[in-house]
């Protein structure tokens, strides 16, 4: 289980801010991480999910997209791809969480 803290420090226009502004508060979306991620991708459009935002993070294998269904207003859908680089970050993100003892809860990461 990973939780992202997510503090929008702009008034950019974002499915963030969209969250806040309906009133809405507390989890704003779920995501899965799959190493299949166009199959995960095109499933989500043929059952009539909005893409509401997405991009990549180190190319073609580091993408994301965040999906909004209005017959569930407030419940946003990630699916990110983990192919690549950025599965390899959680991965080590996860082996270094596992014996944590709660201390010393930010610390600086190298890649």
């Amino acid at each position: 289980l990973q939780i992202e803290l997510i503090q929008q420090r702009n008034d950019a226009p974002s499915m963030y801010k969209e969250f806040l502004e309906a009133g809405y508060e507390g989890l704003q979306h779920l995501a899965f991480w799959s190493k299949n991620y166009q199959a995960l991708y095109d499933e989500a459009l043929r059952l009539g999910y909005q893409v509401g935002h997405e991009g990549q993070i180190g190319g073609d294998q580091g993408r994301f997209a965040y999906f909004d269904s209005a017959g569930h207003p407030g419940t946003v859908i990630e699916i990110s791809d983990i192919s690549g680089a950025k599965g390899t970050f959680f991965e080590h993100i996860r082996n270094v969480s596992a014996d944590w003892d709660g201390a010393d809860p930010i610390r600086p990461v190298s890649r």
